[in-house]
């Protein structure tokens, strides 16, 4: 065909779309003979062979190209630096993917374009738009809203994965306007996926209303007073320039200076040796043999495969497990072997042995390593004699090690190479070690964290627990090698010959749990969790965790003297309403005189025939009688004084003189962090005594605490996931969300709120988070039980939706045994059909999880962004509780850190979702904790 012209049909491939597509969507899948991931190229090809190959009737192409995005900074990035801000890293194993989909395209014989500088969308615009003018018919095989604008005059898309034509009816469907309009609404509404502002507060449906009414957006704009709502009249003049702004942003360019013809993308039929050869050479079989037999040609032959292939499952053959045949690596020669055989696999297990699982105190004794199932061996460093009547031995280190700073030296190059994947488990142990010794390791895999990401809720992510439920095999225990009690030694008192056996194997069952498990991330659908919330964590929370938090000492010791005298004071008062003395802190004791000699209801014995005096017993009692609340006291400062005030003065660390918490990641089955060691996230902040602990966390001299906190985090995302309009409003509306809900139930306007009213409001919006019950309820608000049930059973009435999300979500977990978060986090429920008291517990659980989940990784995002955001101000993240960031900042930055630090919070959801309501994060800051919260 000579010309493109009338009866000409250009068909158009979004190759970017094609590309994600195939590696979200597949299982992974590695070249054998070199490892090379191709799982996103194999799945690009098998799309390309379908869709050529499908019967496209009368529209099928004379013209075809595939347009892709060349890099990442466009024109849009001079218009807006912010432009596609918030977009994650590209995951390592797609990035050396991307060139060989060029060359599939190629192998396929189809015009393969992109330009520096112009987005795809663009090319494809301009293409589009000469196609059309020069009397051609056009398809865009995509399904990206942006390029709606474009359809319309002989131009309609294709959504090749739902095989569904979008015309000119499909574009009002989703926009609500034709795509003539289409720039307009995307102006408005703005896009969180390319961080495209838009107008605060207004969605594609309102921006339809507006422009349906006023027609163009120059026209809304220009009449934006005629608008009666307030708020929206207000947005429209106030945002007038960031509006225009996004239209420039969104609209595609239909002029891009491209250096080819619509000829030279003239339709041609693959040449079969150079198409299967490509095939061939990627390993393809059976794309290979599906191909062959489309061209009438004879399949290539390909050695069979023993790892996955095809996205076909298959167990990797390993060698057993055997420590004896672990290597002790003694000098430099040795160890230049196994660094370089790591550089040529392009990764290696390591593990580090120390003297204490305090990683800011423990001393580094030795580092094993591993390149292939079966092949580890252990670098020792610090090994010192134990003789037998001595445990403690020499301090002299023990002959057949190399020096630790030559060693350290030889192993750095290594461990900081970005083209050498580390992998570990529980890596931010090891990171934590090497940073003091100046070693920064990265990239890394975590296998603890590959198993959290698949299994949150089913087991343990511990290495024992994962070698012996995936491998069969269970570990040296660590007793059998340092012993216990009295006896224990630390690690640099193992002989190296023992050692080597034990550090070996745990490089060597990391490397198997990896192959394992690092391909099942895809195939449960959590890469981009694992990817984007818990592996780039680990350098975020290693970095905190160093850093530290200052803690005064003093105040400490005044705090625990004032405990003291308030406890002795409570006891006095207990005893002389008891009438006798008695040991407050025996719970038998304290049994007796409540249940035999007080004769109060409710004592139940357990099987040791004491009575039981648990906190929720206690709070029972106390609407009786005063002692059981006076005990009650007396337990949360003899909590406070042990668990903080005393133990926190033995965490302050001689070195850097201040407390250094530990982040357990993979903890909470609902992605939420755990702080141990010490636990700085359950210091109680409702009572005057909790809230003072805070003020011995300080400040050093010249500088200042600024606390970032999400407001009603779980209440909004209730309000967003369970549709519940009159919330959304109130939050939307800056409203105190709990007057509004009290306002709802008891119609009660707001003017007349009431103290007491709003108290209840809140103890429900909180606890029908949790699941709280009419009996639970009562305790805590201290009414009867009927009237607390009447409570709840009013709000599930003024929110119906919130019903309707429970019973939809306890239904989910039991026809999947899972539930998942906003961001595609799976938390499993194994125990949701379970029978008798598990039930309830199950059924709570399964109801709260994606709610607490999203939250937890809400304030994960933004904890993974913030780093790269107040890196140019002088200022440190130091601790994450709960729904709150603490930072120590320089004075006269914090305005600055608030501001960047508010920003990333509150935008942390984009772009994977877009609430409902808005974040909102709340600021404050001063010379102690307390003062900032």
């Amino acid at each position: 065909m000579s010309g493109f012209g009338k009866g000409s049909h250009l068909h158009l491939i979004d190759g970017s779309a094609f590309i994600f597509r195939a590696f979200h969507a597949l299982p992974p899948l590695t070249r054998k003979s070199d490892g090379l991931p191709v799982g996103a190229v194999q799945g690009f090809c098998d799309m390309l062979r379908r869709y050529i190959g499908r019967d496209h009737g009368r529209d099928a192409p004379t013209h075809i190209a595939v347009i892709f995005d060349k890099g990442s900074h466009t024109f849009r990035n001079d218009l807006y630096d912010q432009y596609k801000a918030n977009r994650d890293e590209m995951p390592e194993d797609l990035r050396p993917q991307i060139p060989l989909t060029r060359r599939a395209t190629e192998a396929f014989n189809i015009a393969c374009q992109e330009m520096e500088g112009y987005e795809a969308d663009d090319i494809i615009a301009t293409l589009a738009c000469r196609a059309r003018d020069a009397g051609g018919q056009v398809t865009i095989v995509s399904s990206d809203k942006d390029l709606m604008q474009l359809v319309g005059d002989g131009v309609v898309m294709f959504d090749a994965m739902k095989n569904r034509v979008i015309d000119r009816e499909g574009v009002e469907e989703k926009f609500g306007v034709g795509p003539e309009r289409v720039v307009d609404v995307q102006a408005l509404a703005g896009d969180s996926v390319d961080n495209v502002p838009g107008a605060p507060g207004i969605g594609v449906k309102t921006a339809a209303l507006l422009l349906n009414e006023y027609g163009t957006l120059e026209e809304l704009l220009d009449r934006a007073e005629e608008i009666k709502q307030p708020k929206r009249r207000q947005t429209l003049i106030e945002h007038r320039a960031q509006i225009e702004l996004s239209k420039r942003l969104v609209q595609l360019h239909c002029e891009t200076p491209i250096k080819f013809t619509l000829d030279d993308l003239e339709a041609r039929h693959p040449d079969p040796d150079t198409l299967l050869g490509f095939l061939a050479e990627m390993e393809f079989r059976t794309l290979s043999r599906r191909i062959a037999e489309a061209l009438g040609e004879e399949a290539p032959t390909i050695p069979e495969p023993t790892a996955p292939s095809d996205g076909e499952r298959a167990a990797p053959e390993m060698p057993a497990i055997d420590p004896e045949a672990y290597v002790t690596i003694r000098d430099a020669e040795t160890l230049e072997s196994w660094i370089a055989e790591a550089r040529e696999r392009g990764y290696l297990a390591i593990d580090t042995e120390t003297t204490s699982l305090d990683e800011m105190r423990a001393d580094l004794v030795g580092v094993s390593l591993c390149v292939t199932p079966g092949a580890a061996a252990y670098l020792p460093l610090a090994h010192r004699p134990a003789s037998s009547d001595d445990l403690f031995g020499s301090d002299a280190l023990e002959e057949g090690q190399m020096d630790m700073e030559a060693a350290l030296a030889l192993l750095k190059p290594l461990l900081e190479d970005p083209a050498v994947l580390k992998i570990g488990q529980n890596m931010k142990y090891d990171a934590k070690v090497l940073a003091r010794h100046g070693i920064e390791i990265a990239p890394i895999d975590d296998t603890m964290l590959i198993s959290y990401a698949q299994h949150a809720g089913l087991h343990g992510h511990g290495m024992d627990t994962l070698s012996e439920r995936y491998l069969a095999h269970q570990p040296i225990p660590i007793k059998e090698v340092i012993g216990s009690g009295k006896s224990q030694i630390t690690f640099d008192r193992v002989p190296i010959a023992e050692a080597t056996k034990y550090a070996a194997e745990d490089a060597d069952i990391t490397l198997r749990l990896w192959t394992l498990l690092k391909p099942e991330l895809h195939r449960a659908r959590v890469t981009r969790v694992y990817e984007t919330l818990e592996r780039p964590l680990v350098p975020v929370l290693k970095e905190m965790e160093m850093q530290g938090i200052c803690v005064d000492r003093d105040t400490l010791s005044r705090m625990s003297n004032a405990f003291s005298q308030k406890m002795a004071a409570l006891e006095d008062e207990i005893h002389e309403l008891a009438g006798e003395k008695f040991n407050v802190g025996s719970p038998k004791q304290l049994g007796e005189i409540l249940f035999d000699k007080m004769g109060l209801e409710g004592g139940k014995k357990g099987k040791t025939g004491a009575y039981a005096t648990p906190a929720d017993v206690l709070e029972d009692l106390a609407t009786e009688h005063d002692l059981p609340a006076r005990v009650l006291d007396w337990r949360q400062l003899s909590k406070l004084k042990s668990t903080y005030t005393d133990a926190l003065q033995e965490h302050i660390n001689p070195e850097t003189g201040r407390v250094h918490t530990s982040y357990s990641i993979a903890g909470a089955n609902t992605g939420r962090l755990a702080s141990t060691d010490p636990n700085l996230q359950n210091i109680p902040v409702r009572t005057e005594e909790g809230r003072r602990i805070r003020e011995a966390f300080v400040a050093p001299e010249g500088k200042v605490l600024v606390s970032l906190d999400y407001s009603q985090i779980e209440l909004r995302i209730l309000a967003h996931v369970a549709g519940i309009e009159a919330l959304k409003e109130a939050f939307r509306d800056g409203q105190d969300i709990h007057a509004a809900t009290a306002s709802e139930m008891f119609n009660v306007p707001m003017d007349e709120m009431t103290p007491d009213i709003r108290r209840q409001a809140k103890a429900i919006n909180f606890g029908v988070i949790y699941g709280i019950s009419g009996f639970g309820l009562a305790r805590n608000l201290r009414i009867p039980r009927a009237e607390a049930q009447g409570f709840i059973d009013r709000y599930f009435e003024r929110f119906p939706g919130i019903r309707a999300y429970m019973d939809d979500t306890v239904e989910f977990a039991k026809k999947h045994d899972r539930v998942e978060t906003l961001f595609g986090r799976v938390i499993h429920t194994p125990e949701i059909s379970a029978k008798g008291p598990r039930a309830g517990f199950a059924r709570r659980a399964a109801i709260n999880a994606p709610i607490q989940g999203t939250a937890a990784d809400i304030i994960r995002r933004a904890m993974v962004r913030m780093p790269s955001a107040i890196a140019g101000l002088p200022a440190k993240m130091l601790l994450q509780v709960h729904d709150e960031l603490l930072f120590e900042v320089e004075e006269g930055a914090t305005e600055d850190l608030i501001a960047v630090a508010r920003e990333v919070m509150e935008g942390a959801a984009d772009p994977v979702i877009r609430l409902d309501v808005p974040l909102v994060v709340d600021a404050g800051q001063g010379a102690n904790w307390a003062a900032a919260h």
